[in-house]
């Protein structure tokens, strides 16, 4: 028989777990979902033996170094995840939007969060002011536009806002200059009714970003300018008690610098493709797989899965060529995705490619690839025990 050719049903399981063995074997990985197990593809599958690690190392790294845990929700975006976050000792969630936050607050039981991203035109400041009857909810502030506003809905409202002030620590997005312009924004948000700023904040982002001999470098320095501006704040009498800062590749560095009261990181949660080059983690500490199958092998050197941009999305990764990691499969490229197509470059006489074989891809960014699906299937032992919706995707107002 062609090697190509799909095998008989009655060799069929047999095939895939030798095929697999031999895979694994040679890569030293592991596959999250049994071959014998019955997955409609592609799906997001999450294991929760690697997801609860990931949930409690964070946590106790956290509280080894003295701050509390924020982590940022955007990565998973389903209520029964931040649920167990909360449960093992985070203090609340970080939201990139007002939807997100909405969702949290009613269906996950989230009592305390913050907005890391500005709010900005009428229809917000009615959904914010609304949240704020449900939950504590603090909001970072980069412009004196921005904070007049909120200044002059919460004082219509009789209400006060807790505020950070973001600020630019290297990353160049959004966020006050560290240094004099953070103190200036600072400064004047102090002198506005129904706004209070209580904190500084920062994404670090641009060390994730950096060349992994850079990235410790990278981290302090942003952490050292993020506590001399809150430092300089507090020159001024003003309150600021917390101190954050949110990145998971920066995770290690940042929040042990003296000063630092919180850090907020999203994507460890899960981990995927990226981290890699950071060489603390490899495909063993992924905990979220796109499960894909092969529907075509049209030529000996190429084959086709049933997941392209919609279920792995489009950003690149600087860790692994393509679009993706196929576990125990290091060697292979997904070297083109259209919407529904995943192109894989198969080197020569690598098993597990045949039409009908299943394969697991870790995202390269888990974060919109989440945000790509209705729900994950959670597995144990390699068997699929629940399903979450993932309640807040496509909350991206």
């Amino acid at each position: 028989m062609d090697r190509h050719q799909r095998p008989a049903v009655a060799d069929r399981v047999l095939t895939e777990r030798e095929g697999a063995l031999v895979a694994q074997t040679l890569s030293g990985e592991r596959t999250i979902v049994a071959p014998e197990e019955v997955v409609d593809t592609p799906a997001m599958v999450v294991d929760e033996e690697i997801l609860h690690r990931n949930i409690a190392e964070m946590q106790a790294f956290a509280a080894s170094v003295g701050v509390t845990l924020r982590p940022h929700a955007k990565t998973h975006k389903t209520p029964q995840i931040a649920r167990l976050q909360v449960a093992a000792g985070a203090v609340g969630l970080t939201c990139a939007k007002l939807g997100e936050a909405e969702v949290f607050v009613d269906q996950g039981g989230v009592e305390d969060v913050l907005l890391a991203y500005p709010i900005v035109g009428e229809p917000k400041l009615r959904r914010l002011l609304a949240l704020m009857e449900r939950a504590h909810v603090t909001v970072a502030v980069d412009t004196a536009d921005a904070a007049s506003r909120l200044s002059e809905a919460m004082t219509a409202n009789e209400r006060v806002l807790d505020c950070y002030v973001e600020v630019n620590t290297g990353q160049d997005r959004a966020g006050a200059r560290h240094g004099e312009e953070a103190v200036a924004l600072a400064r004047e948000l102090a002198r506005m009714p129904g706004v209070r700023p209580v904190g500084v904040m920062t994404h670090e982002g641009h060390a994730g970003a950096s060349h992994p001999e850079a990235i410790a470098e990278t981290a302090f320095a942003a952490g050292r300018a993020l506590v001399a501006t809150a430092e300089a704040i507090r020159g001024y009498g003003i309150p600021i008690r917390s101190v954050s800062v949110g990145s998971t590749p920066s995770s290690p560095y940042t929040p042990t610098i003296a000063g630092i009261t919180e850090m907020r990181p999203g994507t460890y949660v899960f981990n995927d493709n990226t981290a890699f080059r950071h060489g603390r983690l490899g495909p063993d500490r992924c905990a979220a797989r796109v499960v894909a199958t092969v529907v075509s092998r049209p030529a000996p050197d190429r084959a086709i899965v049933d997941a392209g941009s919609k279920a792995l999305a489009y950003d690149p990764s600087p860790s692994h060529p393509g679009h993706g990691y196929v576990v125990g499969h290091p060697a292979a490229t997904i070297a083109r995705i259209s919407e529904e197509h995943g192109v894989v470059i198969v080197p020569e006489g690598e098993p597990g490619f045949a039409v009908g074989d299943r394969v697991e891809i870790i995202p390269n960014h888990v974060c919109p690839a989440i945000n790509l699906t209705d729900e994950l299937l959670v597995v144990r032992d390699g068997r699929v025990i629940d399903t979450w919706r993932v309640a807040a995707r496509g909350r991206v107002r």
